[in-house]
């Protein structure tokens, strides 16, 4: 069950990598991004691009050589401030664009997963 959690993250990682990657602007609008400047898309590109391919390796890896509390450990700390700081964001500036609230319900079902699966 935990190979199957880290192995999704994995995939879900990979995909967003992709996708930020190949289309930067339509996704950058999709979570609420008017503009980029070069610099702009520069840091898009790496963070949302860059970023999320090495987290897609990080959990495949741990899925794969079998260091399932390592892989939990490493969602619990991505997930927990990443939750703690998009709960305060909802609450200051709702409404938000429909990407960001799937992103968040997203968010916050992988943080729940890797603690029951703790």
């Amino acid at each position: 069950m935990t190979s199957a959690y880290l192995y999704l993250n994995a995939a879900i990682y990979l995909l967003l990598a992709v996708w930020c990657t190949l289309a930067p602007a339509r996704t950058a609008a999709a979570v609420g991004y008017a503009s980029l400047t070069r610099s702009g898309q520069t840091e898009y590109l790496t963070i949302y691009g860059g970023l999320q391919l090495g987290l897609a390796f990080l959990f495949a890896w741990f899925a794969w050589t079998q260091q399932m509390r390592t892989g939990l450990v490493l969602a619990m700390a991505l997930y927990l401030p990443i939750v703690l700081f998009r709960s305060v964001a909802l609450l200051r500036w709702w409404p938000v664009e429909t990407a960001t609230l799937a992103l968040a319900v997203t968010e916050w079902l992988m943080l729940a997963a890797a603690f029951g699966l703790w």
